[in-house]
């Protein structure tokens, strides 16, 4: 009991952030309440998890500006119709390629291809393979305390993949022009005018499948929505469930919701209706990349086939943000929420979020991102081998990978459905 006081308190300075009522609701929080979120923390399933990433795969990369992408951002919108979802809608924006800068590949994605090509080397064919020297970067003192890094980019050669099938439906290159991503709602009962936003984006690149970046997050997404919308489920707040398209090329797809929906929030629309297309945000939470945590690359280039016994779920704020403070006690909350809720891995927080849809959020509103490591010190010091590579793909990955993705869902799942008061109707 007095664990479960010191939990609710948690909660309710966390509401306090959004509002009073949030705060008054959030504090009123019982045995029961956490009872019942744990019955919906045990629906999640991990096998589920995997066969809504497979499903994705079978879109190749998903790459933007594609066949490939528009067939997913259907078949996702299928998905969530299948498991009831309400307001299901779709955000429509243009997309334009950044002019090219003194001859290099246009855009963020292809100049970060032509560092893939550059830089990958031997890395491009999967976990555990040499990638040549790595570096050392050295901390205060002259210590370690960094590690070995190993250099990344974007793989932009079609004959990286091995896979002929999978090569094949990443053949088609992106086309600049309209582009779409689907999100839905979950409409609270008690407080519809407020909302938070659990997102995860659904477009990849490197030719391979995107399974872990973000294949791993869009299903982290997708299942949640699926047990948020059961009928015999009710939350006091909204959620907005977020599939965002256009990560790779500069968060265009989130960036596109902030400008068309920000304006909207805790509009009744027609007045007097009772009804809130876009709740007020009280905190958005991004998943990107939540499989692989094997450590960071060894003297020799290879990096550990095996999840290591360390591994984790970072969930990290920006520090330099106009929202920090809430933004850390938001990202404490879900540390808290991982001790409760989730059953093999625990989580640590850290202060540098970056490159993620929560990017666009974070001077606007609490935000935070969940991951598979740091994403500044680890992932981009190399830790992860299969990022925007050809390896990215299905079966890389083992049970124990999976699973820590499947933790990261029983985190955000345990500490949304107590930040809105979810029940379970008999």
């Amino acid at each position: 009991m007095k664990e479960m006081t010191r939990f609710a308190g948690a909660c309710a300075m966390v509401a306090l952030v959004a509002s009073p009522a949030a705060a008054q609701a959030a504090s009123q929080a019982t045995d029961s309440t956490e009872a019942m979120v744990h019955t919906l923390v045990g629906r999640l399933d991990l096998e589920r998890y995997k066969a809504t990433i497979k499903g994705l795969t079978q879109f190749g990369d998903r790459r933007q500006g594609t066949k490939r992408n528009r067939d997913a951002v259907d078949w996702i919108e299928a998905q969530l119709r299948s498991y009831g979802c309400q307001n299901i809608e779709r955000i429509r924006y243009e997309y334009t390629s950044p002019a090219p800068r003194g001859g290099a590949a246009a855009g963020r994605g292809a100049a970060a291809g032509a560092a893939g090509r550059a830089g990958t080397g031997g890395r491009a064919g999967g976990a555990g393979r040499g990638g040549g020297a790595p570096t050392i970067r050295m901390g205060q003192g002259g210590s370690r305390i960094f590690g070995y890094t190993a250099r990344t980019g974007v793989n932009n050669d079609p004959m990286a993949q091995k896979d002929s099938a999978i090569r094949a439906i990443n053949m088609e290159p992106a086309t600049d022009g309209p582009r779409e991503e689907v999100i839905c709602m979950k409409v609270g009962s008690k407080y519809p005018n407020e909302m938070y936003i659990v997102g995860g984006h659904m477009d990849g690149h490197g030719w391979g499948q995107a399974a872990n970046d973000d294949g791993s997050g869009t299903a982290i997404v997708m299942e949640l929505a699926r047990i948020f919308s059961m009928p015999d489920v009710q939350t006091e707040r909204s959620i907005r469930f977020a599939l965002w398209n256009n990560e790779e090329t500069g968060l265009n797809g989130a960036r596109a919701y902030v400008e068309q929906r920000g304006p909207m929030q805790g509009k009744e629309i027609p007045a007097g209706s009772g009804k809130y297309p876009e709740p007020r945000w009280l905190g958005m939470i991004q998943h990107d990349m939540m499989l692989w945590d094997h450590g960071m690359p060894l003297a020799d280039g290879t990096v550990p086939t095996e999840q290591r016994p360390e591994a984790d779920v970072n969930i990290e704020f920006q520090i330099d943000s106009k929202m920090a403070d809430e933004s850390m006690k938001l990202a404490f909350f879900f540390h808290r929420a991982n001790n409760k809720f989730a059953t093999d891995y625990p989580a640590t927080v850290g202060p540098h979020m970056t490159n993620t849809d929560s990017g666009p959020f974070q001077d606007l509103v609490a935000s935070i991102s969940l991951r598979e490591n740091e994403r500044g010190a680890q992932i981009g010091g190399g830790w992860d081998p299969n990022w925007h590579q050809p390896s990215d793909v299905f079966t890389t990955y083992s049970d124990k990978d999976f699973r820590l993705g499947l933790n990261a869902a029983q985190t955000t799942l345990g500490a949304i459905g107590m930040l809105t008061g979810a029940t379970i109707r008999k």
